[in-house]
């Protein structure tokens, strides 16, 4: 009979053998010592003093070995000592000690053993003696703890098969504790298996939370890289139309230019409009659909007064200092420094409510400064939250210059952003 022949409810029983098999047989008595707990956990870090710290992270153990300890005190108050007490004391507790090591091979000990310690012992409760009952119970408990749910079902399904029938076929005629053993080990696995099932859904969620942030931090990378391939295109555009059109024009303003100039100029053309081409086709993927190119030229650090103007109109009082010897820089280089600016404020805007900000400029003679410091935030009007995308941004113009940057609280409870673009002393003289 092939696989699709076979009824659902074969397929169905042949899964839930399968899964006993792997959870309770395969590898039964693997070696899987029990891990201490996090010092950095939500319990331990609580704790007063590193010492203490330091020894509750072995809580976990201490308790499975109290455990133990107390079923064998229950043996050994109803159990002379001899080889009778090797079997009904040693054992139960042996299984208990056993969860910290080999914790499934442990639940098949206490399993295995449950008939011959009620067998040995001396009480009228069957088919549970008091240190098995106890020891069985913890067992489960600590393996369900350190496997899932599906295990902790298997263990009370056939705990509650042996109980059955040792109660109904094995009776001495005492009476039962199987229905006391059934209802308080299922009220106590359910615990555990809710608190595991919520445990496993935390982390997902935590899974889940940190794959969006790498994703959203991607995407905001990518978006903004777009944007300055964006603006860097329309830039580099503009200039290699005025190269083309000069090369064209340039041989009419000589008269009677020699042909080696005429076809020098007609390669410059021809070379600017070939670039000109190929900067349109590779840069222009990064378009959306419906982007525009600017009417207007990109903004430059001559235009930062109106930027100024509107961020005070906006409510954020500001102040502009420039040192050294102003010169023309790179657009490049321009465009950026305006961005960047034009982000730290709007930041200052949102985060720091009734602050004042001061902006910075320094031309040296490596390249470009820009400081923006912004005070603490005053008054009642509570700061709009943020995901730190300006920053990034900011991060990627000024790598993108291969230049420096920092970005962080200052002491007095404001935020600085500082920046170094450097710009070869060659290129600057060109631009100029």
């Amino acid at each position: 009979m092939t696989e699709k022949t076979r009824s659902p409810e074969y397929r169905l029983a042949q899964g839930a053998l399968s899964g006993l098999r792997q959870d309770l047989f395969h590898n039964a008595f693997a070696y899987r010592p029990l891990p201490p707990l996090r010092p950095d956990g939500p319990l331990v870090r609580r704790l007063p003093g590193k010492r203490i710290r330091r020894a509750a992270v072995w809580l976990p153990h201490a308790v499975v070995l109290f455990l133990a300890f107390i079923t064998l005190l229950l043996a050994s108050a109803s159990t002379s000592p001899g080889l009778d007490f090797l079997v009904v004391g040693l054992a139960p507790a042996a299984a208990v000690v056993m969860t910290l090591v080999r914790p499934v091979g442990a639940w098949w000990v206490s399993m295995v053993s449950t008939p011959f310690v009620s067998v040995l012992g001396n009480w009228g409760d069957w088919p549970w003696s008091p240190a098995g009952f106890l020891g069985h119970l913890t067992v489960m408990t600590v393996v369900a703890l350190r496997t899932r749910p599906r295990t902790a079902a298997w263990m009370w399904a056939i705990t509650a098969a042996y109980s059955v029938f040792a109660d109904t076929a094995l009776s001495r005629g005492y009476g039962t504790n199987a229905p006391g053993m059934l209802f308080t080990s299922a009220f106590v696995l359910l615990i555990v298996s809710m608190f595991l099932t919520r445990r496993e859904a935390r982390q997902e969620v935590a899974a889940e939370k940190t794959v969006t942030a790498v994703e959203r931090d991607r995407r905001t990378l990518l978006e903004e890289r777009t944007t300055i391939a964006r603006e860097l295109h329309d830039v580099v555009a503009h200039h290699m139309s005025v190269v083309a059109i000069q090369a064209e024009a340039a041989p009419y303003r000589v008269e009677n230019p020699p042909e080696e100039l005429e076809k020098a100029f007609a390669t410059i053309r021809e070379n600017a409009v070939a670039a000109l081409t190929e900067l349109r086709r590779i840069l222009g993927v990064v378009r959306a659909e419906d982007y525009e190119a600017p009417d207007a030229p990109q903004p430059v650090l001559a235009d930062l007064d109106n930027l100024l103007g509107n961020v005070r109109e906006a409510g954020l009082e500001t102040e502009k200092t420039i040192t050294g010897a102003v010169r023309p820089l790179p657009q490049g280089v321009e465009l950026s420094a305006y961005r960047i600016i034009q982000e730290a404020l709007s930041n200052a805007l949102r985060h720091a409510p009734g602050a004042t900000a001061k902006v910075e400029i320094s031309y040296v003679l490596g390249g470009l400064g820009l400081r923006i410091v912004n005070t603490e935030p005053q008054g009642l009007v509570k700061p709009s939250p943020g995901a730190g995308h300006g920053i990034t941004g900011m991060r990627e113009r000024v790598s993108m210059l291969s230049g420096e940057m920092t970005a962080e609280p200052t002491e007095e409870g404001g935020y600085e952003v500082t920046a170094f673009i450097p710009v070869a002393q060659a290129v600057a003289e060109e631009a100029s």
